[in-house]
């Protein structure tokens, strides 16, 4: 867990709700995300596939979904290093009415604090929700059980980039 080298990094840095502007950075930093995140569980051929300008295109349908859901984008310097939406429920069997749906943030902006200033932006203290992460996902895992969330026993398969990722729900 080491924070970056460059201390500024948790001084300049400004957690705000997302912009039609930044649809193509997030989906530039999304991709990146993603291989940074599921490089060891998805093959190399299928995150290869993964398109910053297809993120850019969801992105753009994301910011605009309403009040009920809540999406901010963490940025150092001026650039986007990660993001987090929460909203209603997805699943029909959903233990709670509010679901966190992703959260994340590049590598090198780990363990400064960040990922837990976005957290905070996207989800109300004590507020009751549930979200999936992957099952091989440990950094994730130990974030989401100090705030405060515990695995359930539910699981799923979801299809990801052609291929199957296995996901573990939490909940609290």
């Amino acid at each position: 867990m080491e924070a970056p080298t460059d201390i500024s990094a948790q001084t300049d840095t400004v957690v705000r709700p997302v912009r039609d502007v930044d649809a193509e950075a997030l989906g530039r930093v999304h991709a990146t995300c993603w291989h940074e995140t599921y490089d060891h569980l998805i093959s190399k051929a299928a995150l290869e596939n993964v398109s910053p300008k297809r993120l850019a295109e969801l992105w753009t349908h994301w910011a605009h979904q309403g009040p009920e859901f809540k999406m901010f984008a963490a940025l150092v310097g001026g650039e986007i290093v990660g993001f987090v939406g929460s909203g209603p429920a997805r699943d029909r069997d959903a233990p709670r009415t509010r679901e966190l749906y992703f959260i994340y943030l590049l590598d090198q902006f780990h363990g400064t604090g960040i990922g837990q200033q976005l957290f905070d932006a996207a989800v109300e203290p004590d507020e009751e929700l549930y979200l999936w992460v992957a099952e091989d996902n440990p950094r994730a895992h130990r974030f989401y059980a100090r705030n405060g969330f515990a695995l359930d026993g539910a699981s799923h398969t979801e299809p990801f980039l052609g291929e199957t990722l296995t996901e573990v729900r939490f909940v609290r």
